[in-house]
């Protein structure tokens, strides 16, 4: 096999991120996220959010967060409502259900909730016989690789602040959203829309980690706590501190997400060019191209990458690039389908 496309995460870290830590040696610092590192990084953060009074922490993956920041937010009798392909409600083993929250599914279009569908949702909870919805779910990028506009993401903060809901923002792919060709928004704009939301390490070339960005006051009180309780305190705090200090303090952040972005798109492109079509629009990273089976069953035979849904003699396959994925290799891809 040529190459994987399963994932962004497949690499283990970019080259700066390993030499952060291993310049530190046996230097000491700080525990349990109170270093110098870490308070570094995080006024990096407050500085390109344009936040100065944003709370800002970093853990070790994105379904921790998720789950934190959800247990933390909502009262026993709250629930949060997502999308039928959110991460929460599709790829999280119930973690949300076990801190005991409910997850209220909604359709979405193009990987996206809506605003009529936020409002349907929240009028048909209306008494104490039904979970009290209090949060809305939303990731960007989507796990379909599409990004909301300034336009949408504004119609959803207005819904959520007209009808008392928080709005998370799980930015996994945070970086590939910002960075995309077709977005209108900045970090900035993410922070001044959203309560609280993520800033993904793990997944643009970092070891492992997330930053969790808390806008509203309200969510700020006692997060520590839920931290620690949930296991996601760590004592070398001071490692995730530098690995996101080594990607925000000269822009590779960005850049890594602009080059991800790049091999996706050029690989998208190549398909378009050989006739095929896709089940969402590309926009970032991640695409989702439609072959006739057969051609993705030879494909298949060279690459690893997951299929997405099955019409008719028809599949749609996932194709994730990363910072690292090599130019040479989006070439070859497209080199190689059109021999299919």
């Amino acid at each position: 096999m040529k190459y994987s496309f399963r994932n962004d995460y497949s690499e283990m870290a970019h080259p700066k991120v390993l030499e952060a830590l291993s310049a530190i040696g046996s230097n000491q610092f700080g525990g349990y996220g109170l270093d110098e590192f870490s308070n570094k990084a995080a006024d990096i953060i407050k500085a390109t959010i344009s936040a100065n009074d944003a709370d800002v922490h970093f853990i070790s993956g994105g379904t921790q967060a998720n789950l934190v920041v959800i247990a933390s937010s909502l009262r026993p009798h709250e629930a949060v409502i997502s999308i039928e392909s959110g991460h929460v409600f599709e790829h999280e083993t119930g973690a949300i259900e076990a801190t005991g929250h409910k997850i209220c599914t909604v359709k979405g279009l193009g990987g996206k909730v809506t605003v009529s569908e936020i409002e349907e949702l929240v009028a048909s909870h209306n008494s104490e016989h039904t979970v009290y919805p209090r949060m809305v779910y939303i990731s960007h990028t989507t796990e379909c690789g599409t990004i909301h506009s300034k336009a949408e993401l504004s119609g959803i903060s207005k819904c959520c602040r007209d009808n008392n809901l928080y709005l998370f923002l799980d930015g996994a792919r945070l970086g590939a959203a910002i960075n995309s060709p077709y977005s209108d928004m900045s970090y900035t704009d993410i922070a001044a829309l959203t309560d609280v939301f993520t800033i993904g390490g793990t997944k643009n070339g970092a070891l492992f980690g997330e930053a969790i960005v808390i806008c509203a006051d309200e969510l700020k009180r006692d997060f520590r706590f839920a931290l620690k309780q949930r296991g996601a305190m760590l004592a070398k705090g001071a490692a995730l501190g530098l690995q996101f200090d080594a990607l925000l303090k000269d822009g590779l952040y960005d850049e890594l997400a602009q080059h991800s972005n790049a091999m996706a798109l050029q690989i998208a492109e190549g398909i378009k060019k050989e006739g095929y079509d896709f089940l969402y629009p590309p926009q970032t990273n991640l695409i989702i191209p439609i072959f006739p089976t057969a051609v993705a069953d030879k494909l298949h035979q060279l690459y690893g990458f997951n299929n997405w849904e099955t019409r008719g003699n028809s599949t749609a396959v996932r194709i994730v690039t990363s910072w690292a994925t090599p130019q040479s290799i989006a070439k070859e891809f497209i080199a190689d389908l059109a021999a299919t």
